[in-house]
C-alpha cells in the first residue's frame, strides 16, 4: 500500500455519496472522518452505526470517525472531500473556513470536490465555491468562466450511484485537476478493485458534464412519466449531449471530455437508473406533482433543479442555444405543461444534425 493511501481524510457531508466514499477510503487503510453539519444526526450515526436517512442498511464500521465538530474535522487533514449539495456548499464551507487556517497557502489539505451542481446567481461550480470560501486565489468573478489557480483542488465525477458503489459493484470515475500530481495521488487514494479512477486535466469539462447531465436527466424522467418509449429517450440523450458539448466548447472545455465518463457516461446512468434523483423528479412532475410537493417529500437533493436555472442564465449570457434545457427551465419554473414542452421541441424549425452548430 502506498503512502498516499495512509492519509488522514475528512469527508464533508453525510449524504449517501459522502458516506459511501468515506467507506471506500476507509477500506483503503486511511484514517477517515465523516463530518455532519447536524450535531443531532451525527450522534445518531455514532449510536446506530447506520445512515438510516441516506444509506439505510449499510454498517458504519467502528473505525470510521463521526463528528459534527468543525475544528476536529479540519485538524490535521491531508485531504478534504466535499460531498455537500451545491445549494448548501458555500454556507457549509464558510462555517468551516475559520478552522481551515492557512492550509490552502501552505502544505495543508488538498481538496476533492464530488458535488455535481451549479450555484444560481454566481454560476459557481463546486471547485469555484471551494476556491472562494477556503482561500484560493480568485479573480472575483466566481463562475465557471473563471480560471484561478486551483492546484490544490480536484474534481471526482462519473457514473457512480452510491447505492451501487457501496455494494462494491464495479464503478469507474474520472479525477480532474490542473495539477496532474494531485490527480494521480487522488486516483491512488480512491482506487479499489471495484472503484477505478482515471485522471484528466480538463476540470471545466469534467465539472460541467456533472452539472449539465442532471438537467437532461430531469427531461428523461419526464419522458418516463409520460410513458414515452426508447426512441424518445435515446433522442433526448443524444441531443442533450450536443447541448452539453456546445456550452462546454464555449467555456473552453474539450469536446472529448463529454464523450468520456463525466459526460456521456454519467448522462447514461443518470437518465436510466432507478436511483437517479433528477430522473425521478422529472417523472413525478410528468405525473402531475408540483416541484414544491416533490422537494418537501424527501431529504435527498436533486441538483438538476437549481442547475437548470443556472444553466439557463449561463446559456443566455453566452448566447448558446440549448432548447432542451430551456424547456426544462420552463417546466420547472414557469409551470409549462410537460407535453407542451415536448411538442414545442419536436416542432422547432427543421435543421441539419450539426453537432456544435445551432441545431
Amino acid at each position: 500500500m502506498s503512502e498516499t493511501r495512509r492519509s488522514k481524510i475528512t469527508v464533508i457531508g453525510d449524504g449517501s455519496f459522502g458516506t459511501t466514499l468515506a467507506l471506500v477510503l476507509l477500506e483503503n487503510g486511511n484514517e477517515v472522518t465523516l463530518w455532519s453539519r447536524d450535531a443531532g444526526y451525527s450522534r445518531e450515526l455514532s449510536e446506530r452505526r447506520e445512515n438510516r436517512k441516506f444509506l439505510p442498511g449499510v454498517l458504519l464500521p467502528a473505525e470510521l470517525n463521526l463528528t459534527s465538530d468543525d475544528a476536529r474535522a479540519m485538524e490535521g487533514a491531508d485531504y478534504l472531500v466535499t460531498a455537500v449539495p451545491t445549494k448548501f456548499q458555500r454556507k457549509v464551507l464558510e462555517r468551516l473556513a475559520p478552522h481551515y487556517d492557512a492550509l490552502f497557502h501552505g502544505n495543508g489539505a488538498r481538496i476533492v470536490n464530488v458535488s455535481k451542481g451549479m450555484e444560481p446567481g454566481t454560476l459557481a461550480t463546486g471547485s469555484r465555491i471551494i476556491a472562494e470560501t477556503l482561500g484560493a486565489s480568485d479573480d472575483g468573478r466566481g463562475s465557471v468562466e473563471s480560471n484561478s489557480d486551483q492546484s490544490k483542488i480536484c474534481v471526482l465525477s462519473g457514473p457512480s450511484h452510491a447505492e451501487e458503489v457501496v455494494r462494491k459493484l464495479p464503478t469507474t470515475v474520472v479525477v480532474a485537476s490542473t495539477n496532474q500530481e494531485l490527480a494521480q495521488d487522488v486516483q491512488r487514494l480512491f482506487g479499489t478493485p471495484y472503484f477505478r479512477c482515471y485522471t484528466a486535466s480538463d476540470v471545466v469539462g469534467v465539472e460541467l458534464g456533472s452539472v449539465l447531465k442532471n438537467v437532461i436527466a430531469i427531461a428523461a424522467g419526464i419522458c418516463d412519466g409520460l410513458d414515452f418509449g426508447d426512441n424518445t429517450k435515446s433522442a433526448l440523450m443524444t441531443r442533450g449531449l450536443v447541448e452539453m458539448i456546445r456550452l462546454g466548447a464555449k467555456l473552453g472545455a474539450r469536446e472529448e471530455t463529454f464523450i468520456g465518463l463525466s459526460g456521456i457516461g454519467d448522462l447514461i446512468t443518470t437518465c436510466v437508473s432507478k436511483f437517479g434523483r433528477n430522473r425521478a423528479v422529472g417523472e413525478r412532475i410528468a405525473k402531475g406533482e408540483t416541484l414544491a410537493q416533490i422537494e418537501s417529500s424527501t431529504d435527498m437533493v436533486a441538483e438538476g433543479v437549481l442547475s437548470a436555472k443556472a444553466i439557463k442564465e449561463l446559456s443566455d449570457r453566452m448566447n448558446v442555444e440549448m432548447p432542451i434545457t430551456g424547456e426544462i427551465y420552463a417546466v420547472l419554473f414557469e409551470n409549462k405543461n410537460p407535453r407542451e414542452a415536448v411538442r414545442d421541441l419536436m416542432l422547432r424549425d427543421y435543421k441539419s444534425e450539426a453537432p456544435l452548430g445551432n441545431s
